[in-house]
């Protein structure tokens, strides 16, 4: 499966304040306050007033995003940083091969990155994806890396993040349909048994 990522993480009260008067805009909440702001060319537009600029060739360590963050957007994203860490990420994968960029704003100024791995040979906590959710503040967890904790593998790229933010769903969405779906099977094996039609969820 393939898996692509545009996007700005930071808390999401930061971002709601930041976004508030935006009209493509569209928040899609994470696990431990955090929030995800999907980028699409209309949000570009809005937040600079041109059209976004996308690398013609693979990113590199050199060019480690496909979308140029001109002066423009990088001024942005910079000033939301006044109010705490802010974020863009960036990741392509299909068929195992790909990568992942982040680099991390603060205090109006870049506080670290930009970062490329296309490799993935480095101990998960130094890819970089996961390094910039610690610098924003993600707390480890159950899960095996800050990139799951905050739940970055719920959606499979940008129109996922979108429907997800306009349905106002939850970090924990997928794993409450699976306990609702548990939760009425076992219902169901505690009461008689009668034939009927295709069950619940599209499971006969």
């Amino acid at each position: 499966m393939s898996y692509q990522l545009s996007a700005v993480v930071a808390d999401v009260e930061l971002l709601r304040e930041q976004t508030a008067d935006l009209d493509h805009a569209v928040l899609a909440a994470l696990r431990q306050d955090f929030a995800l702001l999907p980028v699409t060319r209309q949000l570009v537009q809005e937040l600079t007033g041109g059209l976004p600029d996308f690398a013609t060739d693979e990113p590199r360590a050199e060019r480690p995003f496909r979308l140029v963050l001109s002066p423009p957007l990088a001024e942005v994203l910079a000033r939301w940083s006044r109010s705490g860490p802010v974020a863009y990420l960036e990741a392509e994968f299909a068929g195992g091969l790909g990568h992942q960029s982040a680099v991390v704003w603060l205090g109006g100024e870049v506080s670290w990155g930009p970062r490329y791995d296309a490799a993935l040979d480095r101990p998960r906590t130094e890819w970089p994806i996961n390094t910039a959710l610690a610098r924003l503040g993600a707390e480890p967890g159950a899960w095996i890396d800050p990139f799951a904790e905050l739940g970055l593998h719920l959606e499979r790229d940008t129109d996922g993040w979108l429907a997800h933010g306009r349905r106002g769903l939850s970090a924990d969405y997928w794993d409450e349909l699976a306990e609702e779906w548990e939760l009425r099977q076992s219902d169901k094996q505690q009461q008689p048994h009668r034939p009927g039609p295709v069950g619940d969820w599209g499971i006969a």
